[in-house]
């Protein structure tokens, strides 16, 4: 918690440097996407104690689909890792886990095990932690679309409202600050619907070298700003 108590409702990180790590670090590719999921859980875990409700994660977008077909493989196996293996750590830490993205090009024991997080962690309270997985915020407002030509609404009745509410997992809110490690710059297509206010914070530090420390700092920086949304 920050001195003034200005907790963001929704965190958003941008998860990137990775590979970066691994290289500065002599290691192959792999050894940087594992020390940046070991990295979550104290980063997610300091957030959700600080009081932060909705903490969203993007760790594999559509055109990520692009890279090494190793690689891909390897970051296939640590998300399973997380929908499956470490569910535990989201029980004992009273974390709900939802996945905002596309399905498709995802095999079926990878649906199936994102089907079952999703059950087993839709009690736990303390935060909801929405992994953007195969997700691209274009995609997601196409998708969106999608749903509300097959209700056929009319296109009077179409509002900003009525598009959130046919996001993925519409319940996950608007980002209030979006933080994005390695030193770049941009979105790379996060959360574009949910960002239209959203302040941003760019670190000049891999993502492997995440602490808790690190979520302190942002929160003391979030708590300075002043959020005019507009006015």
């Amino acid at each position: 918690m920050t001195d003034e108590g200005i907790i963001p409702r929704h965190l958003g990180f941008i998860i990137d440097g990775n590979r970066r790590w691994a290289k500065k670090h002599g290691l192959p590719p792999y050894e940087g996407h594992l020390a940046g999921y070991n990295a979550l859980k104290d980063v997610v875990v300091s957030a959700a104690d600080s009081g932060v409700k909705f903490i969203s994660l993007y760790t594999f977008s559509t055109e990520n689909w692009n890279r090494a077909k190793e690689e891909v493989n390897n970051i296939m196996a640590l998300m399973m890792r997380l929908f499956k293996t470490d569910v535990h750590l989201l029980l004992e830490n009273d974390l709900r886990l939802v996945v905002l993205g596309s399905h498709a090009r995802l095999p079926k024991r990878m649906r199936d095990a994102i089907d079952s997080v999703e059950r087993q962690t839709a009690h736990c309270q303390k935060s909801t932690v929405a992994v953007c997985f195969n997700y691209g915020g274009q995609q997601e407002v196409v998708a969106a679309v999608k749903r509300i030509v097959e209700q056929k609404i009319d296109a009077d009745d179409i509002t900003t409202e009525l598009i959130a509410e046919n996001l993925y997992h519409p319940e996950v809110p608007e980002v209030d600050l979006i933080v994005r490690t390695s030193g770049e710059k941009r979105l790379s297509n996060f959360m574009l619907w949910r960002s239209p206010y959203s302040e941003l914070l760019f670190l000049d530090k891999f993502w492997p070298d995440m602490k808790k420390a690190d979520v302190t700092d942002i929160l003391d920086e979030y708590s300075r700003r002043h959020r005019r949304f507009g006015g």
